[in-house]
């Protein structure tokens, strides 16, 4: 199965809606969008008839973007994957012990980085 073929209903656990992270980030739902234009933040469709949505986890506790998760946003995007695509990586449990968005979120962005430049190329 491919990243873009992936289930990421199964992969997420919690998502929120622009109103949600907006709340979550203390800013505006236009704001959200702007940063996920700007590939601060990632958003896709989770189900079938459900709106766009951003992964709970892409926000840290402090209430800003993971570190690191904005260079490897745009590392990936200019490697031709879209954020759909991106999301599925992220919460695959692959070579990395564990998932790499929780080696994003402990602050082991070096290796993650690292296998997103290995992808993009």
């Amino acid at each position: 199965m491919t990243l873009a073929e992936a289930d990421l209903s199964t992969l997420v656990d919690e998502w929120l809606d622009w109103d949600q992270a907006a709340e979550r980030l203390g800013v505006t739902p236009a704001k959200v969008r702007t940063m996920i234009r700007d590939h601060e933040l990632a958003a896709a469709v989770p189900a079938p008839g459900a709106g766009p949505q951003v992964p709970a986890d892409l926000i840290g506790d402090d209430g800003l973007p993971v570190k690191g998760l904005g260079g490897l946003l745009t590392l990936l995007h200019d490697g031709r994957y879209d954020d759909r695509e991106i999301i599925a990586w992220l919460f695959t449990d692959a070579d990395l012990p564990g998932r790499p968005i929780d080696a994003l979120r402990e602050n082991r962005g070096a290796e993650v980085k690292r296998r997103a430049q290995a992808m993009a190329l």
